[in-house]
């Protein structure tokens, strides 16, 4: 499985990205995706997930940081996992990773620079 993020860049507060993840097998087929991102000496963390519940709905679940402003979702055509992040604050700035669970193994794509600027 391999997993292909791109979107990042710079962009001044207030702003607006997309970040793309591409998968090289169908995104549906995972139990759950998500984005983590890691600031400079920081931990990595969770920014958001989305499974799907037993009648395919889906479930997505936020860091409480980037609630009402990061909105995760995904396109099984392109097999694609998106992150939009609206209305960015300098304290985004952070390498962003996406990554998928499937049958108990976590894979992880490269990592996008995002940087917010004040």
């Amino acid at each position: 499985v391999q997993l292909q993020a791109s979107g990042g860049g710079l962009v001044q507060a207030g702003g607006s990205l997309r970040l793309s993840c591409v998968a090289s097998r169908s995104i549906f087929s995972f139990s759950k995706v998500g984005w983590h991102r890691q600031a400079p000496g920081k931990q990595r963390e969770l920014v958001a997930s989305l499974r799907s519940d037993i009648i395919n709905y889906d479930i997505t679940n936020y860091a409480d940081s980037v609630k009402g402003r990061f909105t995760i979702s995904r396109d099984n055509a392109k097999n694609t996992l998106y992150l939009q992040m609206n209305n960015l604050k300098p304290e985004d700035t952070a390498v962003y990773y996406c990554n998928a669970d499937l049958n108990l193994k976590d894979y992880w794509g490269e990592g996008t620079q995002v940087t917010v600027s004040s």
